[in-house]
């Protein structure tokens, strides 16, 4: 699917690709309510709402929440794309099918940039600022027997993302993965991953996964 990703504006790439496979094999369609967080260009969004989905969209930039109303009027279908913090602009909402591609790359800083490109990808030194996030969060949006839909890298530790969704009564397992050569982003830091161990030495490839959790139990 063709979007308009401006500057600043996290372009689809492998893990959109991945996410939106998984997306597909759920078969969104009519009546059914999805919910894409940390949507970017809102590819996810648009690509529910063409199956007839009732889509929401989120993004903490107001640049992405802008690009994700404008690719939906691009393939003239309709989403309601909101700025906030993850779920925060839908509490109280319930939904059956979540998609996050969120920033998980290990990066230097601790903290969460507020601007610039590393906004996009960076996600602390073990690249779960936002996952560990996204895992405690999820269950209060998700509708009964709702799906949650999550790609990840497997740098930021997959097994923590699967055993958090666990301990929030989720069932979830590994449903999609791939393996890609480093980007330009990974590749800068593959020394520093080294010494961090989350790669072997010489090693430059990652493997996505996508993640799927399904509420077992209705919310409270």
């Amino acid at each position: 699917m063709r979007v308009i990703s401006p500057p600043g504006v996290y372009a689809p790439q492998c893990d959109t690709a991945l996410l939106r496979q998984s997306l597909d094999r759920e078969e969104p369609g009519p009546g059914v309510r999805t919910l894409d967080l940390c949507t970017g260009t809102g590819v996810l969004a648009v690509a529910a709402a063409l199956r007839g989905a009732e889509a929401t969209a989120v993004d903490i930039s107001g640049v992405s929440v802008a690009t994700a109303r404008l690719n939906a009027r691009f393939h003239e279908c309709r989403i309601r794309a909101v700025r906030g913090d993850l779920a925060a602009p839908v509490r109280g909402e319930r939904f059956d099918l979540v998609t996050v591609n969120p920033p998980y790359v290990p990066a230097v800083s601790s903290r969460t940039p507020t601007r610039g490109r590393g906004r996009a990808w960076d996600a602390g030194p073990d690249g779960r600022l936002l996952l560990d996030r996204i895992c405690r969060a999820a269950p209060a949006v998700l509708a009964p027997y709702g799906v949650l839909l999550l790609v990840q890298s497997s740098l930021s530790d997959v097994a923590a993302s699967i055993s958090a969704r666990e301990d929030t009564g989720l069932r979830a397992r590994v449903t999609a993965r791939t393996t890609q050569p480093f980007g330009p982003v990974m590749t800068v830091r593959a020394a520093w991953f080294e010494d961090r161990g989350l790669v072997a030495p010489g090693m430059r490839t990652e493997e996505f996964v996508v993640i799927r959790a399904v509420r077992r139990v209705r919310p409270a």
